[in-house]
Order: structure tokens, then sequence, then C-alpha cells
């Protein structure tokens, strides 16, 4: 913990709670013009010399850490992150080969510099606000079923607009629960975490078996009835689901044995999840025709509808301690990225304080806590998930093209020619990935487009794997089959953005404005690399700068 001399020369430690200047503004503001200017050419300096300023691993791991003042207490296993990955629902080689508390954020920030860490970092934050509004606002609907009652019936009705009239003071009182339990103690959430999800397992097994046996088949006609863009519609938005298993990879700073607990964790979580998203899916339909099914409890109203109105309430309860642990780890997850994002100073450096007694950030959980708080009191459930959609695809897309940029750069390794013609390539696998997202958003029937966007993606990511030689390989555990394989979560991932509607993107642009306008007037000179000079003006020491401790694992 850090400290400060008192009035009698004695050293005495800082407090906690604490409020001051130095704690949120600790840079010093631009005082002229040319500074500004200095600063916005560094953007610019460090996009032609290395796809933007990147930080190191070695500074990711360690004095960034110190910005938090306390350690944050290594407690977890594989066992643990398992059911953490089972209780939330992708950065299995970036969690093992940086394994700090911010997640896709630190990675990213790495790999691809300050200014794409911003912008990433707002859409981190936006899916954790977000998200956890919208796991809340779910858990009110089932606890209503659980007291057979109708959906909307403990929420307050207003004359606001429509998806914003139906205020929800049950979300705000159990995100709160949910944070205090995650602030108190890791080791004690993951306690709770493991007993609610064993539970959760039961119920599960119990819809599954029941929803086959009293299935219809002939309710699953006709099979497709959106046809294939309703899949990926419906792909697009129950996505986010899935950003659960990030939080995982925000926990690797309390992870005993980051290299072996972490790939066990995530891959074991993410097999487990996926099987029973498609039974469940499957149960659901054969049970009820699509056309009947409640969006809002939809396993609950479907037993009532076969003659099973008391398991109604069993699926209410499980889903309930589903969401209720969805909560805990997200809760744990989002404080981690946030105090990470804190650390770098794109927010408030007070936000990356962890607490010396129970070790973890309080800070930041409450900056998330409150402000989903504000946003499930008002919105409703569809206005959150499209737009949490746009911001995990987002975020999936850019993790995957860092993860190129790990395997193919390697700063004052990687020859000028090799990095001009992985930029090159890049842009290619982007915008044929685009071109294609927009060929199916605007003719699905069509065939004619692809016919240039799919190979152009093709010779794209070819060209990767015959032109340039990998520069780094994993240390211990890493993707296999690169480049194909993130090329081709960032054709999916652009693909299934495609597939939202217009109000997702308008939402998600004005989110974006907000952040860039925030970046230029504060973010652009408080990060931490260009506060304490890793980015020095003199070209001598830029260059030394570059060359020192960049050639990575």
């Amino acid at each position: 913990m850090d400290s400060v001399s008192g009035s009698n020369g004695t050293v005495q430690p800082k407090s906690y709670w604490r409020c001051s200047k130095q704690d949120f503004f600790p840079e010093e503001s631009f005082k002229n013009w040319g500074t500004y200017r200095y600063a916005l050419s560094q953007i610019w300096f460090r996009f032609k010399d290395r796809l933007v300023s990147r930080s190191h691993d070695a500074n990711e791991l360690g004095e960034l850490r110190k910005q938090s003042e306390n350690d944050m207490k290594r407690c977890l296993n594989w066992w643990d992150l398992t059911w953490f990955g089972f209780g939330a629902v992708i950065g299995a080689e970036f969690a093992v080969e940086i394994p700090v508390a911010g997640g896709s954020f630190a990675y990213l920030r790495v790999e691809l510099g300050d200014f794409a860490a911003f912008i990433t970092a707002g859409n981190i934050l936006l899916e954790s606000i977000i998200g956890s509004a919208a796991v809340a606002r779910a858990w009110t609907s089932y606890f209503t079923t659980l007291l057979n009652r109708p959906s909307n019936s403990l929420r307050i009705h207003t004359n606001l607009k429509d998806g914003y009239n139906l205020l929800d003071p049950i979300a705000v009182v159990v995100l709160a629960i949910a944070s205090t339990i995650a602030m108190i103690s890791t080791r004690k959430t993951s306690y709770l975490n493991w007993i609610a999800s064993a539970i959760n397992t039961i119920v599960i097994l119990f819809v599954i078996i029941a929803g086959f046996a009293h299935a219809d088949t002939s309710n699953l006609t006709p099979f497709l009835p959106y046809g294939a863009k309703g899949i990926f519609q419906a792909a697009a938005i129950v996505y986010f689901a899935y950003g659960g298993f990030d939080n995982i990879a925000t926990m690797a700073e309390e992870t005993k044995n980051p290299s072996r607990d972490i790939p066990l964790g995530l891959l074991g979580s993410m097999s487990l999840i996926t099987i029973i998203y498609c039974l469940m899916a499957l149960s659901l339909s054969m049970m009820q025709k699509y056309t009947d099914i409640d969006p809002n409890a939809a396993y609950s109203v479907a037993f009532q509808s076969v003659g099973m109105k008391w398991a109604k309430y069993l699926v209410a309860l499980g889903a309930l301690k589903g969401m209720t642990t969805v909560l805990l780890v997200g809760a744990l997850g989002q404080g981690r990225y946030t105090t990470h994002i804190a650390r770098a100073h794109m927010i408030p450096p007070w936000f990356a304080l962890v607490h010396p007694k129970t070790g973890t950030p309080i800070n930041a959980t409450l900056l998330i806590t409150i402000s989903s708080a504000c946003i499930a009191f008002f919105s409703s459930l569809d206005v959150l998930a499209d737009l949490l959609s746009v911001s995990t695809l987002f975020i999936f897309m850019m993790m995957a093209v860092a993860l190129l940029v790990r395997r193919y750069y390697v700063t004052g390794v990687t020859p000028p020619t090799n990095l001009s013609k992985l930029v090159i390539l890049l842009l290619i696998i982007i915008a044929s990935s685009m071109g294609t997202s927009a060929c199916w958003g605007l003719n699905p029937n069509g065939w004619v487009s692809y016919t240039i966007t799919i190979p152009l993606w093709f010779f794209g990511t070819l060209g990767i794997a015959v032109l340039l030689p990998q520069q780094r390989t994993p240390k211990v555990w890493g993707v296999p089959l690169v480049p194909w394989l993130p090329s081709l979560s960032i054709a999916t991932n652009l693909f299934l953005m495609g597939s939202l509607g217009a109000d997702a993107f308008i939402r998600f642009g004005i989110c974006t404005i907000v952040m860039l306008v925030y970046y230029v007037l504060f973010g652009l000179h408080a990060t931490y690399d260009m506060a304490h000079g890793q980015n020095s003006p003199e070209p001598t020491k830029v260059t030394e700068a570059n060359s020192i401790g960049s050639a990575g694992p």
C-alpha cells in the first residue's frame, strides 16, 4: 500500500477512501496549443511506426499493476474458473500470455496501442453496464413468474417513451446485492457461485429432460420460419451471452496458475455451455410453438402450456439462481476490467485502487453497479440487447485482429516491408468481411457479390499465411490454425454485426462519438504511457523506446 509523510515526519499509509485531484486528474492539462498538437501528432506517428503505439507485456504485468497500490488476492484455480464461466455465460491465449485483470482491454492495449484500446475500453464499459442491466431486468421478470403474477406487474408504469416507461426498482436492488457480495471477497463469491451453479445445473437437466418428454415434433414445422437471415439475426442478439467468458480472462491476476487454469476453465465452461444452449433451445421449440413463446419468461410459460404448471415455479427459481450467478460473476469481471482501464489512466485512476483488506476493486465495482442500476431502472430488455450485442461483437472482432498482430508483428524485429504487408492484408480481410455482411443485409438471396468478397477474404488470409512468417509463438498455450481461425473470427463477428437492426447502430454510433470527444479532450494526454514519457518527442528516445522490451515472448 502506498504511503505519505505525516506532519511529524512519520510515514502513514494512504487511506483507501480518499478523494483528491491527484486521484482523478493526475496528469497536467495541456497548457498551450503546441503541447496539444504534439499529443495529436503522436497518434499519427505511432500508427505509421507500429500500428499505433503499443504498450509492452512487462509494463502491463508490472508498472500498471502498481497503480492499484494493493494486489488482488490469488485465490482461484481452474475449477473456480470453469464454474465462473458456467455461471457467467475470447481471449484464451492472451489470458495466458498476459495474466492481468484487464482482459481484452489489456490485450488490445498491448498489441494495438492506446487509441484502439481506448475505443475498446469504452465499449467494454458499455458492454459491462448494459449487460448487468439487461440481466437485472430479466431477473425481475422471472421473479414475477415465481409469484404467479404478470411479468410487468412489479414494475412502475409511467408515461415515458415506449421502451423506457417501465421503471424497475427490483433490478436496482438485485444489482446492489450482487455487487456487495463481489466487493467483500472473491473467494467467498466463488463458493457462492459453486452452490448456485450446482443448483442451477440440476434445474437445467430437469428442463431438458422434461422438455423432451413433452415434446411435439410438429412444433418444429416450419423448421426455419424466418429463414437463414432469422438465424443470424437471433445469433447476433444473443451473442452477448458468450461475453461472460471474457470475465474469466479478467480474473487472470487472481488465478494461481494462469498458464494451466485459464485454458482449462475457458474450454471446459465453453464446451458445457454450448451443448446446454443447444439442448435447451431444442426442448423449448418442441414443447411450444415458436409463435407462442413468451419472450420474458419462456420456459416457465412453456411448461404451463403443457400442463406442468408446478414446473414453472421450479424453472423460475432456477432461472433466478442462474441470473444471480451471472450478476455475481459479472460484478467480479467488470470491476477488474474497469480497474485496468483506470490503471492506464483512460478513466480517473481512483477507480484502479484495490482495497487493502478485501483485495477487491471496490471503486471500480461501484462505478459499474451504479451506472447499470440507473439504466436498468429505466430501459427495457429489447433496447438493451441490441446495443449490447454490437459492442460485444466489435470487441471480439478487435481481439481477433490483435491476435494476428501479436503473432506476426514484433517491434524492432519485423521488417518494415512485412509490417506494410500485414496492414494491407488485414485491411483486405476486414473490408471483404464488411462487404459480405453488407451484401447479406441488402440482398440475402443474391450471390454475385459473394463471388468477390469471399475470395478477397480467402486470399487476404492466405497472403498472411504464405507471405508473412510468424514473429512470435505462444509460451504455453496458443490459438490453433493461425491465421485462418482469427481471420474467420473477424469475418463472423462483422457478419453478425450486419445482421442487427439500424437502431442498434445508431445507438452504437452515438456512444462512439461520445467516446471520441472524451478521448480528444481528456484521454489523449491522460493515458499512462503519454504521462510517463514512454513516447518521448526526441527521435533518439523514441527509437530506443521502440526497441526495448518489445520483442515479447
